[in-house]
């Protein structure tokens, strides 16, 4: 999407978290992109390499929403956003406001998560800000696989989320 285009609007998290009960890692990004509120799934910017890095790290094909969420249940990942609703700009999240975050008691207790990763550091702020003192639980902050983070190759993100699969 064109900056220029974008608009400025409050937006509800449009779809619901992926955990089953064996969920031991929650991973949390900050709010769905434009792109990805469009297919109504996780990371579907197809410039966001976050699908790409954890098919690197699991030699696994991660094409299809199926795959995706096979993968996440396979490896007892769970996977949501920090934010329930805000207003922004696009997909920028620089231009968050308004920040009301989902109420994450529930999935813990439906789970057996006992650690929270984040994709980038404005999940991770607006987790500790919001969240933490409530979960209880401090999480790993980890480089934003957006394409706006161009300073990270795919080869330094693949290196950086090796932790996942380590925990």
């Amino acid at each position: 999407m064109n900056k220029s285009a974008a608009k400025t609007e409050k937006i509800v998290h449009p779809f619901t978290p992926i955990y089953d009960a064996h969920s031991r890692v929650l991973i949390l990004g900050s709010m769905p992109s434009a792109a990805s509120r469009q297919q109504a799934f996780y990371y579907a910017h197809p410039r966001n390499r976050f699908w790409p890095t954890m098919a690197a790290l699991d030699d696994s094909l991660l094409e299809t929403v199926e795959q995706r969420t096979a993968f996440l249940h396979r490896r007892h990942f769970a996977l949501w956003d920090v934010i329930a609703s805000c207003t922004i700009t696009g997909s920028s999240d620089a231009s968050i406001r308004d920040v009301q975050v989902n109420d994450f008691q529930p999935l813990l207790a439906a789970t057996e998560i006992k650690t929270i990763v984040t994709t980038g550091k404005t999940a991770g702020r607006l987790y500790q800000k919001y969240a933490q003192a409530e979960t209880g639980i401090e999480a790993l902050i980890l480089p934003s696989t957006s394409p706006a983070n161009a300073a990270m190759s795919l080869d330094q993100l693949i290196t950086a989320y090796r932790v996942l699969f380590e925990l």
